[in-house]
């Protein structure tokens, strides 16, 4: 376990080996959540009534970071992410302007609410759970200031679950997922970690949020991911056979019947000649311009997404990687806003 993931654990047994009362405790952590979740609701709030006074907006991209890396079962670098991705977006080497025409420094297309403060929650000594609560609690204070909708930037996979959670609560139904990745996510509780970044999906799929998963760029699958999807009714399609499957990918259509789409993305989709900076290093993936026409040819209304498992630790020097999570981030913000 990484200096990251002792810390918070450190904190609370320090705590408790000085006989601190757990009311005391509790009590602190309330304090230190319910501030988190005011700095949020603050900032969404000043970006929405923004977004309003300009006018003409039906949906907002809201960038929200959630720095966590502590559930990655390798390394933890993911959670140094948001601001190497924020920093990519607007690095002066390319221009605002997405490739279907939708310019970034519009505020109606793409605001920024900052980070929920994961470290400083952790470092209180809440356990997971309750992390994931604030994280859900987040999403839908982003939520409430229509028409903000939520792009989060990871971080570890395991944040995908308490963001589809929050979105399909909030929306009042489940979503049709799009989830592009290298892996199926979806142990039951990997290395007894039900909150494990390879355990998001099955988390996902316990409840009723989700109708549809589609799993794209498959190429690191058990036997247990086999039998999580055939048990939860999941679509997937492995890399393959992704020749095969290309024309359907490639004109999908969801959300029909449901509260809309729901895109997750895996930087680790894509082969690593194109993204080497992940913790968890897959040959044979996808291209970048194999994800972009997925993306661009969906036909649905996209509520909300992630990009996660950027690992800044292990990019290159010039931070292409970072780059590569960039453009995914700026095109799903485009495909998002309208």
């Amino acid at each position: 376990m990484s200096t990251i993931a002792r810390r918070g654990i450190h904190c609370l047994q320090r705590l408790n080996s000085a006989n601190v009362s757990a009311a005391l405790l509790e009590k602190g952590q309330n304090r230190v959540i319910d501030a988190s979740l005011t700095l949020i609701r603050e900032r969404a709030k000043l970006k929405g009534e923004l977004v309003r006074a300009l006018g003409g907006a039906v949906a907002t991209s809201s960038l929200l970071g959630v720095p966590l890396g502590h559930n990655s079962s390798f390394l933890q670098g993911p959670a140094f992410a948001p601001p190497r991705i924020r920093e990519a977006i607007w690095c002066g080497s390319t221009n605002s302007t997405t490739e279907e025409g939708k310019d970034l420094k519009d505020s109606r297309v793409l605001t920024d609410v900052g980070d929920v403060p994961i470290q400083e929650i952790r470092d209180c000594g809440v356990d997971d759970k309750r992390l994931m609560s604030v994280i859900g609690e987040s999403v839908k204070l982003v939520m409430e200031e229509a028409p903000l909708r939520p792009l989060v930037l990871g971080g570890d996979h395991s944040i995908s679950f308490p963001v589809i959670r929050a979105v399909s609560e909030k929306l009042g139904g489940p979503v049709d997922v799009l989830h592009i990745d290298a892996h199926p996510d979806n142990y039951d509780a990997f290395e007894g970690n039900i909150y494990s970044h390879a355990s998001s999906f099955a988390r996902v799929m316990e409840g009723d949020y989700v109708r549809r998963l589609l799993q794209v760029g498959i190429r690191s699958i058990t036997a247990e991911g086999r039998a999580q999807a055939k048990k939860f009714g999941v679509e997937q399609y492995e890399m393959r056979t992704f020749s095969r499957d290309r024309p359907f990918l490639e004109n999908l259509k969801l959300g029909e019947g449901v509260k809309g789409v729901y895109i997750s993305i895996d930087v680790d989709c894509l082969d690593p000649a194109f993204a080497p900076g992940v913790s968890h290093i897959e040959p044979g993936g996808l291209s970048f311009r194999d994800v972009l026409n997925i993306l661009h040819n969906l036909q649905g209304d996209v509520v909300a997404g992630d990009v996660v498992e950027l690992n800044p630790q292990r990019d290159t020097v010039d931070g292409m990687t970072a780059m590569v999570a960039a453009k995914l981030v700026r095109e799903m913000a485009a495909k998002i806003a309208k």
